[in-house]
């Protein structure tokens, strides 16, 4: 067998057209989506993914704002350029990159955005709505992977799901996300017994774990959907994910690739919850 590629490339350019289609709509109302991007010192890697969320703005017609600040600014600073930000009403979306330097308290940061405005889906309160099936920012990856199986027209219900990683970021909240769609899940970890006897009981098998091609054939079910959440660097040098693709396609039914898989489903799915929070915005007004 071997596996059929889930495009996430294709499928997040089918999904901004609808989301720039959407943005067009909004704007004839009088409204246009923006996103407010905070980014913190210059690391590279943050560097590179808050320039792809600009471009991506601007290819939606959305309002993108960029905040770069120094990398020794106060605690006390970011946070009331974030309370700044909570009472833009030109703002819909407020991101702040991560990583941030070691004397910034992320959750506080993170629970200074306000619910409303939290496209990144980390507020404790879009996490307890997601948790109890309400209406809620859902975090962008995760989010992104249920777009990724429903367009591939693969169904979750009844299925068993498991999930390698357990981060805030994605492998909690993927989690919580296909058992509201009535699947049953288990959640591997680092302290997992026999992974393999866990893995190999999934009909869905999400890998999130950062360790470069940890995902091998002896872990998946022959016709296994393979999804991999992985951005590593090999010893080459070359990208890779947390799946060993080569081996593991010519067992799996389905599988995502890295790149062009999930990745690019993360940065859609966060212009979607800016578009969201500025229709929301005319419903309060």
């Amino acid at each position: 067998m071997t596996a059929q590629i889930i495009n996430g490339k294709e499928i997040a350019a089918k999904k901004k057209l609808e989301i720039a289609e959407e943005v067009a709509r909004l704007k004839t109302q009088g409204i246009t989506p923006g996103l407010a991007v905070i980014l913190v010192g210059r690391d590279h890697a943050s560097q590179t993914y808050v320039n792809n969320k600009e471009k991506t703005c601007k290819e939606l017609g959305m309002y993108s704002l960029l905040i770069e600040m120094d990398e020794k600014v106060s605690e006390e600073e970011l946070l009331g350029k974030i309370d700044e930000l909570n009472r833009d009403s030109a703002i819909h979306g407020i991101l702040v990159q991560l990583p941030l330097p070691k004397h910034i308290d992320e959750k506080k940061v993170i629970e200074t955005i306000s619910p409303l405005k939290d496209v990144d889906g980390f507020h404790p309160i879009n996490i307890g709505r997601m948790m109890t099936g309400q209406n809620a920012f859902l975090p962008c990856t995760p989010y992104g992977i249920m777009v990724l199986l429903e367009e591939t027209g693969i169904s979750i219900a009844g299925k068993n799901v498991v999930v390698v990683g357990r981060s805030n970021i994605v492998g909690k909240p993927v989690g919580q996300l296909f058992l509201n769609q009535h699947a049953t899940v288990t959640y591997c970890h680092s302290r997992t017994k026999d992974l393999s006897l866990h893995t190999n009981q999934a009909d869905i098998l999400v890998a999130a774990v950062g360790i470069p091609n940890f995902i091998k054939a002896e872990h998946v079910k022959e016709g296994a959907v393979v999804i991999d959440v992985g951005i590593n660097r090999n010893e080459a040098g070359k990208l890779c994910g947390d799946v060993a693709f080569d081996e593991v396609s010519e067992k799996a039914g389905f599988i995502t690739p890295v790149p062009k898989g999930v990745g690019p489903m993360t940065i859609t799915m966060l212009m979607y919850n800016t578009l969201k929070s500025a229709a929301e915005s005319l419903d309060r007004d």
